[in-house]
């Protein structure tokens, strides 16, 4: 809203300014690093911002008493600000800006009632999922006064790119010039404060940035080309001040200052309310050299390159495949990437950006083939977590019928299923995920699991039959995802797993829980028959003594076949010369049954 604030500042490039807020909201911000930059900022800001909504208004009559203090006109203190509301003649639709406070309810032409500006059924799950009273569905922050009719016009449209004033624009909606901005720092803050409830990418219409593909780079033009005006101050400061009786506790941290977004997602630059605009920055960074992709697994490939410079700071990495984009590192010199598909061959490259978004060119790339998944026979587990029951972010004991077919057989506690990692992830919090009894034993696990929200690194305890095994792993980032597989579990016959959180507060995702059979000696096989040395392989010959004319297979402890073929009492020796030094799984075949063996290569 241009006319209710006096300074409009726009630049065209720029390198990110030393951010102090102002003395009066040091204490509020008192647990946020502005030192940080990118998602690592807006982790720091989404928890203060949770952590200080310290009240849930009710949706009625807070809300309704709660827009009186807020929105009032700074003209005249007997009416509330219209959000959308015009006053032109020349219009489609022609509402007044303000209106009586005592106008409130439901009648078109006469009245204003609460427009969510993050629709309620855009959200996933919707904001009243869990009722129509407290937050989300009862944010105050997310509620502004509307014409009845303006309000039913947009319905729950989304937000698109215009100008001139409020309406729709080719089945979208657009806020209009002097409301737009107040529009992208509301779906911020909803974004900050309910994370993948409130995705930006749900409610706006436009191209997605590269930073975090969740948001929507119109986002950030609106908030350069608006600026914050007086309502919103007020409408912060009222609710800032628990005092006030309809007051929430916490802070839109992009009305303080619309130069936050700017830091976390870079895009164009917003005025920094809490310093000097920082200058021009035009130059690129420099390419990124000595790009590896190693040590691949059926899903995963490791990437690491040398680091780019640049005069004002590299503040992220895009990695891709060939042409496509795959995902923004941060500024580090390593990435895993994580969902890739077994068997096939991925030719990555990476390219560095600043805070100004000036990007390199793209590195020399370089190949990696992942290998083959892990076996898929009668009891080999492949949990991909699709059939989960349906969105919910309460925590409660969920079950379903996994990928493996037993019905309702998968169990987890303390868990929420509104999240995603490489698609739909379970979540849990305090609990545990428990498979069904599944036969055909278990030799390797491999798990993907990811920090939701904030929190700390920690790790689950995985426990086969009831005994611990290993350990699961997760980072202390929670836009991190991490792969692990635990090998040489080796546990023959019917098998159940339990992954237990060693947390009790932190929400961890879990995707992509697989593993494979182990099968010891079939009893009617007679021991005697083979003999195996030498165990561990100093050289290139391993020697199988056999009876009979027996088929061998080896496998890598990911369970990839990598070699195969007959041996016979006169022709018994495998040359193994070609194998790296590393443990892996010899598997032996005769017309009395099968022995597996594990092999040592020295």
């Amino acid at each position: 809203m241009k006319q209710f604030y006096l300074l409009a500042l726009l630049i065209s490039a720029f390198s990110y300014a030393q951010l102090t807020p102002p003395t009066d909201l040091q204490a509020y911000y008192s647990g946020v690093d502005f030192s940080k930059t990118g998602l690592d900022l807006f982790n720091d800001l989404a928890v203060t911002t949770a952590s200080k909504h310290t009240t849930s208004l009710s949706y009625t009559p807070g809300i309704w008493e709660a827009s009186k203090q807020t929105d009032e006109d700074i003209v005249n203190s007997n009416n509330v600000l219209l959000f959308y509301g015009y006053n032109d003649t020349d219009g489609n639709f022609v509402t007044d800006r303000t209106r009586s406070k005592t106008l409130n309810g439901g009648n078109n032409g006469t009245e204003w009632n609460r427009e969510h500006v993050f629709p309620n059924s855009l959200a996933s799950p919707s904001l009243n999922s869990s009722g129509t009273s407290g937050p989300p569905y009862a944010d105050a922050h997310n509620l502004r006064p509307s014409d009845v009719q303006m309000n039913s016009n947009r319905g729950n449209k989304q937000f698109a790119s215009g100008s001139g004033f409020a309406g729709n624009v080719s089945g979208n909606w657009y806020p209009g010039d002097e409301w737009k901005g107040d529009a992208a720092r509301i779906i911020m803050y909803m974004y900050t404060r309910y994370g993948s409830q409130c995705h930006p990418s749900f409610a706006v219409n436009g191209t997605t940035n590269s930073i975090d593909p969740n948001m929507i780079n119109l986002l950030l033009e609106w908030n350069a080309q608006d600026p914050v005006s007086l309502i919103e101050d007020n409408r912060n400061t009222y609710h800032a001040n628990t005092s006030n009786t309809y007051a929430q506790g916490n802070r839109n941290p992009f009305i303080d200052n619309p130069y936050l977004a700017t830091v976390i997602w870079g895009g164009t630059p917003a005025e920094n309310r809490w310093g000097s605009q920082p200058p021009t920055d035009t130059e690129n960074p420099s390419v990124p050299t000595n790009l590896v992709a190693s040590n691949p697994t059926s899903s995963t490939v490791d990437l690491s390159w040398t680091a780019s410079t640049d005069n004002t700071g590299v503040t992220s990495y895009d990695v891709y495949d060939g042409s496509n984009f795959v995902n923004t590192a941060s500024n580090a010199t390593t990435y895993t990437i994580s969902g890739l598909t077994p068997e096939t061959t991925y030719n990555f490259s990476v390219r560095a950006r600043d805070a100004a978004n000036n990007v390199s060119a793209l590195s020399t790339s370089d190949s990696a083939t992942t290998l083959a998944g892990p076996p898929t026979g009668s009891g080999c587990v492949n949990e991909t977590f699709e059939n989960i029951p349906s969105n919910a972010g309460s925590y409660a004991t969920r079950t379903w019928t996994g990928d493996d077919g037993v019905v309702d057989g998968w169990i987890a506690t303390d868990a929420r299923t509104d999240q995603t990692l490489n698609s739909r992830a379970i979540c849990i919090r305090n609990g545990t995920l428990t498979s069904p009894l599944i036969s055909g034993g278990i030799g390797n696990l491999t798990v993907t699991t990811q920090l939701t929200f904030g929190g700390s690194a920690g790790s689950f305890d995985l426990l086969v039959n009831g005994t611990s095994v290993g350990t699961i792993p997760y980072s202390g980032d929670n836009t991190t995802s991490t792969t692990t597989t635990i090998s040489n579990i080796d546990i023959v016959d019917n098998v159940t797993i339990v992954l237990d959180n060693q947390s009790t507060s932190n929400r961890v995702r879990i995707d992509d829980l697989s593993w494979t059979c182990f099968t010891l000696n079939n009893e009617e096989f007679n021991k005697k028959e083979i003999k195996i040395y030498p165990n561990p392989i100093k050289s290139g010959l391993l020697t199988v003594n056999v009876d009979h004319n027996t088929s061998f297979e080896i496998y890598d402890i990911l369970g990839k076949k990598i070699l195969k073929g007959n041996i016979t009492s006169s022709n018994n020796k495998v040359n193994l010369s070609s194998l790296s030094k590393g443990v892996y799984i010899l598997r032996l075949q005769t017309k009395n049954g099968s022995i597996t063996k594990k092999l040592i290569k020295e």
